[in-house]
């Protein structure tokens, strides 16, 4: 990945490997805004970065330059990963070069596991709605937006504070993990093994094996992870099954048989690909 640091800015000199549209409309993030055209301001734990696209690349604005390198994984070679899973399969060499700036990000665990809660059954705009709500309840007010909340400000919340912001059924959930994770090391899941990680990520109230993956993959960069939902399941019995499949456990393990330590990768370029086509097709 091509790029300079420059004061309070890093410099995106390719615009191959970064697209902030992809990044951040891929499923993997809810707390962010477009400001116009391909510029974006988005906001993960405690920090914020503003992207502005340039005539050559894109101007990473904020005050955390080793955060957000890390965060947007600019130590990893995309063109690599692209070129090593766009031989295996015809369907995703297709995705690829659709969302070709997609890369995935690192984000904090705590941030994750209550997002991923909250997106249960729900669709985007209110899932951004429902994490900003949580983030000005009991986040730190950091000026001109909110930190998403620590776990201790997260176990200040009553199971009614919940309910009133509008969490609905998960209100519970949230409420039961919140407490659950009391004085254990999240960053500690990271050494973990897949299987264990995800066995534990599901022991969470709310935490099922989608949410889990999904989890595990945006919080623990773990690539052996294969999240499916509505459509990857779509594209899966598409593009990729003999004959159809409905159970997506089945479908999960076929997929990260197929596609293995670059799992994570595939399924978003997969997801992207698919949700945005059939969107096209509706307007």
């Amino acid at each position: 990945m091509k790029y300079t640091i420059e004061k309070d800015k890093i410099i995106i000199l390719d615009k191959t490997e970064f697209n902030p549209k992809h990044i951040l409309e891929c499923g993997q993030i809810f707390r962010y805004k477009k400001l116009n055209n391909n510029d974006y301001v988005v906001v993960s734990g405690k920090e914020k970065a503003e992207i502005f696209e340039t005539e050559n690349g894109y101007e990473i604005i904020t005050k955390n330059i080793p955060y957000f390198a890390n965060f947007f994984d600019l130590s990893n070679d995309y063109n690599q990963i692209k070129n090593k899973l766009s031989t295996q399969n015809e369907t995703l060499k297709k995705a690829i070069e659709f969302g070709y700036g997609i890369r995935i990000l690192n984000q904090e665990p705590i941030e994750m596991i209550f997002s991923f809660i909250i997106s249960a059954n729900n669709n985007i705009k209110r899932i951004q709605t429902l994490v900003e709500k949580l983030a000005e309840k009991c986040g730190t007010n950091m000026g001109d937006y909110f930190a998403f909340p620590t776990l201790k400000q997260m176990q200040t919340l009553s199971l009614d504070d919940l309910k009133n912001m509008g969490m609905g059924f998960r209100a519970k959930y949230i409420f039961e993990t919140a407490k659950k994770l009391e004085g254990i090391d999240l960053k500690k899941l990271s050494e973990f093994d897949t299987e264990k990680q995800l066995e534990f990520l599901c022991s969470l109230s709310g935490v099922g094996p989608k949410v889990a993956d999904c989890i595990a993959l945006f919080a623990y960069h773990n690539m052996n992870c294969f999240p499916v939902d509505t459509w990857v399941e779509k594209i899966y019995n598409q593009y990729f099954a003999i004959q159809q499949i409905k159970n997506r456990n089945l479908i999960r393990k076929n997929l990260v048989a197929q596609f293995g330590n670059l799992s994570g990768y595939a399924q978003q370029y997969l997801f992207f690909y698919k949700r945005e086509l059939d969107k096209n097709q509706k307007k």
